[in-house]
């Protein structure tokens, strides 16, 4: 039992070291302070335990069901990072070029405390889970190790910790998703809301950089399995 113990330790050890540089909870911290900084206190707390309930729903349902799913729509892993790349590429934009001036904001402040949550935006699900921290590069991460890890590790694992490997690891990048974000109130108190907007801008142009890139992977992919193909 403390031998399987082990292996379960070694399968999750591996499973965060392999998930975390794609998921990089950090990301979506960042989106939250450029994002969610005139949202009220106690509406961004709901709405990080709700990012972090959606951040393992989605890396279960991909794991569980991801192959299958994009097979049955047609949907591939380049299509995938190309659909990503523009969604994060919008994100990025908005981010860069806000359309409302830091007055109006203050002003949108004082109505919304009125208006009671009416036209307090939703960001739990888009951007902070998803493409923020369970994006496209994530997905196909999830979906390639779930369709080999049964042929490759079968053999030298016992059966129940290649099950529950997923589970405990995708529980704990949801744990370190919402610690990240409940860190994020400190720092805006730390750096105030100059800092922040100067946080917004850098990171909304890393985010078009970032979507670019997620683009011209997938052209790749496309290029190269027609090549391959012909």
């Amino acid at each position: 039992m403390i031998d399987d113990l082990v292996q379960l330790g070694k399968l999750v050890s591996l499973g965060l070291a392999l998930m975390l540089p794609l998921a990089n909870p950090l990301t979506s911290m960042t989106l939250l302070l450029s994002l969610g900084q005139h949202i009220p206190y106690k509406e961004r707390e709901r709405q990080i335990r709700q990012a972090a309930c959606y951040v393992v729903g989605i890396m279960l349902v991909t794991y569980y069901a991801g192959a299958w799913i994009m097979a049955t729509f047609g949907i591939s892993i380049p299509g995938l990072r190309i659909a990503g790349g523009l969604i994060v590429a919008s994100i990025g934009f908005s981010m860069l070029f806000p359309s409302s001036t830091a007055t109006d904001e203050r002003e949108a402040d004082v109505a919304a405390d009125v208006a009671v949550h009416r036209q307090v935006p939703n960001i739990a699900f888009v951007p902070l889970a998803m493409p923020g921290t369970a994006g496209p590069g994530t997905i196909a991460m999830i979906i390639s190790a779930a369709s080999t890890v049964g042929g490759e590790t079968a053999g030298h694992y016992p059966a129940w910790t290649i099950a529950v490997t997923p589970i405990i690891v995708f529980v704990l990048l949801g744990l370190l998703f919402w610690i990240c974000l409940r860190s994020a109130g400190r720092i805006v108190a730390l750096i105030g809301n100059t800092g922040v907007e100067a946080i917004s801008r850098i990171m909304g142009f890393l985010l078009v950089c970032m979507a670019v890139q997620f683009v011209i992977n997938g052209v790749l992919e496309i290029v190269a399995q027609h090549a391959a193909g012909a």
